[in-house]
């Protein structure tokens, strides 16, 4: 049996849900015990320490070991989340939204997890701003952000689903970017350790070609039915809310199509890691990513 364990509770993270709720492991014959994570860091301590097999979670933190620790065995073996699920939503409709605009509003960003920020503020350097220089409020949790744009407080705010979707329902908050369209940023993979890649290969295999079913069965699904299926998973969320997101996360392009990790999705989470201070080198692809098993369920 493998123990995977969880990040963090999030609707972006729905294949991962999937897998279970479908029958996908059942259908590679193998056996996956999911695990309910205390918090992101705490996963990632107990993957390292061997108190777990599998993770998922982001690519970002595998890059920040390998570059405390080179001879670290961490790897990405799976893609599922390709693109960013982050949006910016803002109080008035603005069609004609830069990331440079930010520079001079009330803005909020996500406090809960650092990769949403390091790419947004490489989108704003690149679009001719500097971050350094914005008033930019951060602490707050999403939900407590959601509150205050409606009060208006802020001018806008980053957030992922169920939060857009409940503020564009509501009608007190209109989508000024999806960062998935900036194109592929490696986000969310499956991540273990090199010994037990090599140990649990058949296991690990079998997962993976899970997985890909998984992908296939969200990108195939109308939002209704996914809500159906997973809501025990998310039974704070309306039915109607989960399905419009997922719909828009799927017309985003937000998840893999495959298993495969790419290169390119990698070298821009690095770029943004470097501009925002988080990196100060670039860790080889090879060696954070093994996408054996990942070509060997496509095939």
């Amino acid at each position: 049996m493998i123990t995977l364990s969880e990040n963090f509770r999030a609707l972006f993270y729905t294949p991962f849900y999937a897998a279970h709720a479908i029958g996908a492991y059942g259908a590679e014959n193998v056996e996956v015990q999911l695990r309910v994570s205390p918090d992101p860091a705490r996963t990632a301590a107990d993957l390292r320490a061997g108190r777990i097999d599998v993770m998922w979670g982001g690519p970002l933190r595998v890059l920040l070991t390998h570059a405390a620790d080179p001879a670290s065995d961490l790897v990405c073996f799976c893609d599922v989340v390709a693109r960013d699920p982050f949006f910016i939503i803002g109080r008035e409709g603005r069609p004609e939204f830069r990331p440079r605009d930010l520079m001079h509003m009330r803005f909020a960003a996500v406090a809960e997890v650092p990769t949403p920020w390091l790419c947004l503020q490489d989108d704003i350097r690149r679009d001719g701003g500097n971050p350094a220089a914005m008033t930019l409020l951060t602490g707050p949790t999403m939900a407590e952000n959601a509150f205050s744009l409606q009060e208006g407080m802020l001018d806008a705010i980053q957030v992922f689903q169920p939060y857009a979707e409940e503020l564009l329902q509501a009608g007190t908050g209109y989508v000024w970017s999806a960062a998935a369209n900036r194109g592929l940023t490696a986000y969310t993979t499956l991540v273990t350790r090199r010994s037990v890649l090599a140990a649990r290969r058949d296991e690990l295999a079998a997962m993976v070609r899970a997985m890909y079913r998984s992908l296939r069965w969200i990108a195939a699904t109308p939002g209704t039915e996914v809500a159906r299926a997973l809501a025990s998973f998310f039974p704070d969320v309306p039915a109607d809310i989960y399905a419009a997101a997922i719909d828009r996360y799927r017309a985003l392009g937000l998840y893999a199509s495959d298993p495969i990790t790419r290169r390119e999705g990698v070298d821009r989470l690095q770029a943004a890691m470097r501009s925002g201070g988080a990196l100060e080198r670039d860790i080889p692809f090879d060696d954070v990513v093994d996408n054996t098993l990942a070509e060997q369920a496509i095939k």
